[in-house]
């Protein structure tokens, strides 16, 4: 999926092995519900979207072919060919996961399936289901699979953006850049259930079952990066609501006028792809004792509609780009910081974007795009 650019993690960020990404704990059984020695494992969920395909393509570049795929999507050859093994499924559905427990030692999980936010607007209590309810299934699994090889089972979280709310553009134009820590009210169905996980996830590394005699403290190793809006090369936009950049950008290169849903003064933070791929296995590698904190924020430039506007006309100088706000979508994106602070990221696991607004442009999104429509 990301062409030559798959194999810059391996040479820049280990991926973690099983050795190294766990500590140990008390050892009830390596064995399965049949006997039968289980196949150590790294489970991905939501594999076929964007950042599992590529994330999983990463990890087999860096020689991990131990992954454990899932989605309701059946996933491609490609990353079936790079894979342990792919099921179609649920992260809702127990006796998935019943089976994958007792068919697999799993040391790490990548949780990226989720109902994103436009659609989560629509349906909001499926996307609680689904969002929340799958979350908690799966760090139900990270505990009993701690339990069962005696090592901590280090849990990947992307959060988002969403999970901010700023009341007015008065107090938003006044928070300026955002730490991890401030305006958590979210406005979106979506930005709720995000929000609850990182809660969730702290609950089951620091405190799950604290009251049980039988208790293992410290089995799940919860790891969360919040995204912020992502600029994709490879996938045309989905109508999501930090969308309008890559709109943009696809509707020029495609010849097509488009209406931007948001001001030309609405900014928030974006990531492109790949570094927020390289940022996904940078923080799962990191050493945990440097960790000072369970949720980070990612960020790589902040740029306004308007910005982003102008650095594509000034690409594609025939681009039709008018500003039709729509008032819902645009309440949305008005609740989100203009800008985040990554420097807890920066600190402690030595985060560093390689896209700029402008090289992003010129070195990424520009040359797939623009391939992508020629002839």
């Amino acid at each position: 999926m990301r062409g030559p650019r798959e194999t810059r993690r391996a040479r820049n960020a280990p991926v973690t092995t099983a050795e190294s990404a766990s500590d140990p704990l008390p050892r009830t059984t390596a064995t399965s519900f049949h006997g039968a020695r289980r196949n150590s494992a790294i489970l991905v969920t939501g594999a076929a979207g964007e950042v599992g395909h590529g994330l999983i393509q990463s990890l087999a570049a860096a020689g991990r072919r131990d992954v454990v795929a899932i989605d309701v999507r059946k996933p491609d050859r490609s990353l079936r060919d790079v894979c342990q093994e792919t099921y179609v499924g649920d992260i809702c559905d127990g006796s998935l996961l019943t089976r994958l427990l007792a068919m697999y030692e799993i040391t790490e999980i990548y949780h990226l399936a989720a109902l994103l936010s436009t659609r989560a607007e629509f349906t909001p209590e499926t996307a609680h289901e689904v969002n929340v309810g799958g979350t908690l299934n799966l760090l139900r699994l990270a505990a009993e699979q701690a339990r069962s090889h005696g090592q901590r089972v280090k849990f990947i979280f992307p959060s988002s953006i969403a999970a901010y709310g700023l009341p007015d553009l008065a107090t938003k134009d006044a928070a300026g850049v955002v730490t991890e820590d401030q305006h958590l009210r979210p406005v979106t169905m979506y930005g709720c259930n995000k929000l609850y996980c990182e809660h969730l996830g702290r609950y089951y590394a620091r405190h799950y079952r604290r009251l049980a005699q039988d208790r293992i403290p410290d089995a799940v190793d919860f790891r969360c990066l919040r995204y912020p809006g992502l600029i994709s090369a490879d996938t045309v936009p989905s109508g999501g609501t930090s969308d309008f950049a890559p709109e943009m950008i696809h509707a020029a290169a495609a010849g097509r006028p488009y209406a931007c849903f948001v001001r030309p003064n609405t900014r928030i933070p974006f990531m492109t792809m790949p570094d927020a791929i390289d940022a996904t296995l940078q923080l799962a590698a990191a050493d945990g004792r440097k960790l000072s904190r369970l949720v980070y924020n990612v960020s790589g430039f902040s740029a306004s509609a308007g910005a982003i506007a102008d650095l594509v006309k000034g690409f594609f100088p025939g681009a039709a780009i008018a500003f039709e706000p729509d008032e819902q979508r645009q309440s949305i994106v008005d609740s989100w910081p203009a800008d985040v602070d990554d420097s807890a990221a920066r600190r402690d696991w030595s985060f560093e974007p390689q896209y700029t607004l402008q090289s992003a442009f010129e070195e990424y999104l520009v040359p797939t795009i623009r391939a992508r429509y020629a002839g």
